[in-house]
């Protein structure tokens, strides 16, 4: 939707401007007045994060996407969704972002966006796709009464606030308040789930955590298969408990940042079956 400053009463002689709402609310700082990504740039500077490094997570990112999508395990995440189209019907069945053809050599050539020298590029940062999630939450009761089986128990949940641009602090901030309230340690977390808001993001995540990238994203993520604004955290939510049942349980955390410096970060169990 768009936002039309001062039209509650209507306008007088002169212009008028329309305001993307996404943009606006979701992707700009309302004290610096600047793109969420511009900031992304300054502060990944400021923590030593390379561009190299960041164009190679989003390769990562893609490969393990496609990967994940030819053996089926991000399908299985999907509802279909028939759209129709000027002569035929169209079912959307996979997410139609991660790149087959992607290299870090087509990401080098990629221009930065917002700061000339900036490390930050439309390749290893997510596309603003469309989307939207749905999760179930209820008591041990309630399953039990209703004949339900829980996919996931939640051990322990967290939100901080930073201050705005240093979303890529705010995952793991929240993860270790998240960790610290459980009594865990972040070894004892066999899969993440961190939301690749940028590159930047996730790759000081991993930093600050100390944790094995190996351990991360492991059927890739935002970079490749978009970040819906309001639905990523379900959709990391999802995919890390499902990933968690096909290995057979254990613990995870999924662990996000958000518009006006909050994160938020979820463990939650799995019970092997």
């Amino acid at each position: 939707p768009y936002l039309l400053k001062d039209a509650r009463f209507g306008y007088r002689m002169g212009d008028a401007q329309a305001l993307d709402a996404m943009i606006n609310d979701g992707l700009r700082n309302p004290f610096s007045g600047k793109h969420m990504a511009q900031e992304a740039s300054e502060v990944a500077a400021e923590l030593e994060l390379t561009r190299p490094d960041m164009d190679r997570w989003a390769l990562r990112s893609h490969e393990l996407a496609v990967k994940a999508t030819d053996e089926a395990r991000l399908p299985e995440e999907i509802v279909p969704v028939t759209v129709k189209e000027r002569k035929a019907e169209k079912t959307v069945e996979i997410d139609e972002g991660p790149r087959r053809d992607s290299s870090l050599e087509q990401l080098a050539k990629l221009p930065p966006i917002f700061l000339e020298n900036g490390s930050h590029t439309a390749g290893n940062s997510p596309g603003v796709n469309d989307g939207a999630g749905a999760l179930v939450l209820s008591s041990d009761e309630w399953a039990r009464r209703n004949d339900r089986h829980a996919l996931a128990t939640i051990v322990a949940q967290a939100a901080v606030a930073d201050d705005f641009p240093y979303l890529a602090r705010t995952p793991a901030r929240a993860a270790l308040k998240a960790l610290e309230k459980a009594g865990l340690d972040a070894q004892d977390v066999d899969l993440w789930e961190i939301n690749e808001a940028f590159a930047s993001v996730v790759l000081n995540s991993i930093r600050m955590l100390g944790i094995d990238e190996n351990r991360v994203n492991v059927n890739g993520g935002a970079i490749a298969l978009g970040h819906p604004i309001g639905a990523s955290g379900a959709r990391i939510l999802g995919s890390l408990v499902l990933e968690l049942r096909r290995r057979g349980g254990g613990l995870g955390c999924a662990a996000i940042c958000s518009g006006g410096g909050q994160g938020d970060a979820l463990i939650v169990e799995v019970n092997g079956r």
